[in-house]
């Protein structure tokens, strides 16, 4: 039987918090934090779900770290937005 990790340093995670859910790239996770880099909040559009600025007031490519406090889950991203993900925040295409 393959076990395999839910997700490892450079994976594109999904993150719920109290008041929004995050897609960014794993940096480094601790007993009380979790190391991000460059967060986006998922959005609502008119074409369906979308990412946008997870803070208006930082670099697009900050690293950021969030407090376990606050965080209900953590997960692997679904391919398809992981790679809507990596075509935001890299401007490469996945096929």
């Amino acid at each position: 039987m393959l076990i395999e990790t839910p997700y490892k340093n450079g994976d594109t995670i999904t993150i719920k918090t109290l008041t929004e859910e995050i897609v960014a790239r794993l940096v480094e996770e601790t007993d009380t934090t979790v190391k991000v880099h460059k967060p986006l909040a998922i959005m609502t559009t008119q074409q369906g779900l979308g990412l946008g600025p997870f803070a208006f007031t930082i670099s697009p490519d900050a690293d950021v770290v969030l407090n376990k406090s606050v965080i209900f889950m953590i997960a692997k991203t679904e391919k398809e937005m992981a790679s809507q993900y990596t075509q935001n925040t890299t401007g490469l295409t996945i096929v």
